[in-house]
């Protein structure tokens, strides 16, 4: 039997030929085929017309999209305690505290100022300092027991006052706090000298608990605030208490303030000039910005028209937008979402330099084309050689058989 090699290697490499024309899958890449993650889509959404989603939906960019996304990560202090630059909260006297009481009376010769004060400094007597004890309370000579817990200090002095006013000459209190042990807030975490400190009577911010405890200790673009009230909490970037007044609400008693470092990043795959998960180093990030952190489009493999960013999308950003979301079975919390850009465009650098990225999101660069068909023809070249071996191994054991 006659082997003509040339023909099994037309045989070869026509069947490779359909194969690749059918679809690139088979050949070597650093992520998923640019039509796969367009067409496996059950719809996409340019951002014009209202669409559907199911299993995940590809965004292009427009100015409406861009209208509905933020830089996300936080939620809102102002939100959920409310307060904002409002009136200070109401510190009221609580167990523990150190009070004070000053009683005067109008002339000598009354209960606490006997005749022959003439020698002193003001008619008025000072009571020993006096801590509220567990039950609440303090107590005053000649008026009893004066329950001080839960009250403010006007409150306690016109207690005293309606119990001395048949005792004593046209009696006046004075109350005055000498340690606040009460009504205190924690402030913990990375900031210099972490402590409890007690509340002002003019009231304190979350930024001024924060400053009484020596400042944070890392850039404030990687710093986050936590405010946990009783069983709610709020998380907010250190930058946004600076920028934006509302969320440096008041703090109120018993409040902890925890201050937190945290390094957003995100990752680059595919055809860019470096791979990789890279930091944002700031506190809010361009699509654009992020392409340039990773060396740019690679002249020589990327599609400067199939760029995407991968993302875990908030519903509600989605529905805002325009985006039917009735396909999905059953609540969601996050819809997976792929972004994509098309830098062919001149407008869409415009686009990406306003398009925020958020923590974790992953950008793949998929290959050009040309890339693709180079691939194939190398692997026509090894396929090619693998069968012109094959011939010489069946040329070289047929002429051993015949010198048998």
């Amino acid at each position: 039997m006659t082997i003509s090699v040339s023909a099994s290697v037309a045989r070869i490499v026509a069947v490779a030929l359909v194969a690749a024309l059918g679809g690139c899958q088979a050949l070597p890449r650093s992520g998923p085929d640019d039509d796969t993650i367009l067409k496996s889509a059950t719809t996409t959404y340019d951002g014009t017309d209202p669409a559907y989603v199911q299993g995940y939906a590809v965004i292009g960019l427009s100015p409406n999209v861009l209208a509905h996304l933020s830089a996300g990560g936080t939620g809102s202090v102002f939100s959920t305690f409310g307060g904002g630059q409002g009136p200070a909260p109401d510190i009221r006297v609580g167990i523990g505290d150190i009070l004070q009481v000053t009683i005067f009376e109008a002339s000598t010769g009354g209960l606490f100022i006997p005749d022959d004060a003439g020698s002193r400094p003001g008619n008025y007597i000072t009571l020993p300092q006096q801590t509220v004890d567990q039950s609440g309370t303090i107590t005053v000579p000649y008026a009893g027991a004066i329950a001080a817990n839960g009250r403010t200090i006007e409150d306690i002095q016109s207690e005293i006052v309606r119990r001395l006013a048949n005792r004593a000459i046209d009696p006046q209190v004075v109350v005055s706090m000498v340690s606040q042990r009460a009504t205190t807030a924690s402030v913990v975490g990375e900031v210099r000298s972490p402590s409890e400190l007690a509340i002002s009577q003019a009231g304190d911010t979350v930024l001024d608990l924060i400053s009484r405890a020596g400042g944070i200790s890392n850039p404030g673009y990687e710093t986050f605030v936590t405010l946990q009230r009783r069983r709610k909490k709020a998380t907010v970037f250190f930058n946004t208490l600076v920028n934006n007044p509302r969320e440096n609400v008041y703090v109120a008693p018993g409040d902890i303030v925890y201050v937190y470092r945290e390094q957003r990043s995100f990752v680059v795959l595919g055809a860019s000039g470096l791979n990789g998960q890279f930091n944002f180093e700031a506190e809010n990030l361009s699509l654009a910005e992020a392409v340039g952190k990773a060396g740019g489009l690679l002249d020589t493999r990327a599609d400067p028209g199939r760029v995407f960013v991968y993302r875990l999308e908030d519903p509600k950003t989605l529905a805002e937008m325009g985006v039917d979301l009735t396909r999905f079975e059953g609540p969601r919390k996050l819809i997976p979402t792929i972004y994509h850009a098309n830098f062919r465009k001149p407008a869409e650098f415009f686009l990406a330099q306003d398009f925020p990225m958020q923590d974790k999101d992953i950008i793949y660069v998929s290959n050009s084309n040309s890339v693709e068909f180079f691939k194939f023809l190398e692997l026509i070249d090894t396929t090619s050689a693998t069968v012109g071996g094959v011939a010489t191994d069946v040329g070289t054991t047929r002429d051993l058989i015949r010198s048998w």
